[in-house]
């Protein structure tokens, strides 16, 4: 699904360089979920948006779905971003003005889908999230968990292939945390991969995969189970 091979990815400020990504090659195949880890700095978000489209890379190679995107078009890379990805984020990004059913079907206006097709879209994330009794309501009137099960019905109305998800519980408690994470589970088992980016050790646990980064590249990459171990020598060590 995704191969990137010695991507690099810089800023200037100031007539400073800073490296965010330097050199990572990464395989991602479907159906994983994968968690990325790493103290702030050592490129998670840098990676995600390169994921995402977002931004573009400098060196290196990117390879999503067969199409090479280092020399891909801006327009190549928004359709397949249109088509294929879901973003979640830790402060939602909702639009204030509009109410929850109308937050959802933004994206798939996008989308080559009739007036019914969308309806029938948004009818089904609502009850999927269990917010079809909000639809009306605008963002203001729902609490934080609510909001981000807005955001996650906005992410997979357009039935992706992958969603990315930016510390998706950052400004959760502990109770709506879990029930995020439960959800996007779910989301995994039915054939959805998923990249999240997380400063929370115990949410590993519900992906299938763990990415530690440190200095833009890759310090740790392994299965969940062997991750537990790695941490408790690290721990251990300490």
């Amino acid at each position: 699904m995704i191969k990137l091979n010695n991507v690099s990815r810089s800023f200037i400020a100031e007539h400073i360089e800073t490296v965010a990504l330097d050199k990572l090659s990464l395989s991602v195949s479907q159906g994983e979920f994968i968690s990325i880890l790493g103290p702030s700095g050592c490129g998670k978000s840098s990676l995600l948006n390169i994921l995402g489209m977002l931004d573009d890379i400098d060196e290196g190679s990117f390879v999503f779905n067969d199409t090479e995107l280092a020399t891909a078009s801006s327009l190549t890379k928004a359709q397949l971003r249109k088509k294929h990805i879901g973003f979640i984020f830790q402060n939602f990004n909702l639009i204030d003005e509009l109410n929850v059913e109308q937050n959802i079907a933004l994206p798939l206006h996008y989308q080559q889908l009739n007036k019914a097709q969308r309806a029938a879209r948004v009818e089904e994330a609502l009850h999927r999230l269990d917010i079809a009794h909000r639809r009306t309501h605008l963002p203001a009137k729902l609490s934080g968990g609510q909001q981000q099960r807005v955001a996650i019905a906005r992410a997979i109305v357009t039935q992706p292939d992958l969603i990315l998800a930016d510390e998706p519980t950052g400004n959760l408690d502990s109770q709506n945390s879990t029930q995020v994470m439960e959800i996007l589970r779910q989301l995994n088992m039915m054939g959805t991969t998923i990249i999240m980016v997380t400063h929370a050790q115990e949410q590993v646990q519900y992906g299938t995969r763990v990415i530690r980064l440190m200095d833009g590249k890759i310090h740790q990459d392994s299965p969940v189970a062997t991750h537990r171990t790695w941490s408790k020598q690290e721990a251990l060590s300490d």
